[in-house]
């Protein structure tokens, strides 16, 4: 999430006990059960009401999709944009770098935990989308860093240096963008969240 996106509470969490109750053992599986049962169809409203969390993280996922595409076609045509100096290209490739460092930082801090609680995707110790956001992280980093030097003089900026800072990790980050859209969708949101536990978790 950007600075745009509002921020949410992040919430107490009880440190678990050396020795865990069984209601707490039985706590996962009673999650993948209520999960995996036959749900009945929402209603518009409810599909809306549930469904926008995942409308608005996809509209922010655009954002950063469209910035990826033009730093990695002019990677790929071997020029940039036209209508682009060097110094706006690289501007707005630092700007990518920057707004998905945020967007993640925010996640990670204070969305992804109220998730967890209920959804494995966004568990902390194996979550696909935490190891995903753990192998974007990795890659942003170098990309950042080089357009930083290139923007500073440090570098001398050239397409097949940046194709190699942002090839090892794009498949991860479309990947990403993908599925943390589709976790969220309404289909699967009514099945861990009640409208009012949702209401405290909207975006």
């Amino acid at each position: 999430m950007t600075g745009a996106e509002a921020e949410v509470n992040q919430p107490t969490e009880e440190q678990p006990s050396a020795a865990p109750s069984a209601a707490a053992k039985q706590q996962p599986s009673d999650q993948t059960e209520e999960a995996e049962k036959v749900w009945p169809p929402l209603s518009p409203e409810d599909h809306r009401f549930y469904n926008s969390m995942s409308a608005k993280m996809d509209q922010i996922h655009n954002y950063f999709r469209a910035s990826w595409n033009e730093l990695w076609n002019a990677c790929q045509s071997g020029k940039r944009p036209r209508h682009k100096s060097l110094n706006e290209f690289l501007s707005g490739g630092l700007q990518f770098t920057e707004h998905l460092e945020a967007h993640h930082n925010i996640e990670e801090r204070f969305f992804f935990p109220m998730l967890a609680a209920k959804m494995p995707e966004f568990r902390p110790d194996n979550g696909p989308m935490v190891e995903q956001h753990k192998v974007i992280h990795t890659g942003l980093a170098e990309l950042q860093a080089y357009l930083r030097d290139c923007k500073r003089g440090k570098a001398d900026f050239e397409l097949r240096v940046l194709k190699s800072k942002m090839e090892p990790w794009a498949e991860v980050l479309w990947q990403h963008l993908d599925e943390e859209v589709k976790n969220l969708r309404a289909d699967n949101m009514r099945k861990y969240f009640t409208k009012a536990e949702f209401s405290r978790i909207m975006i």
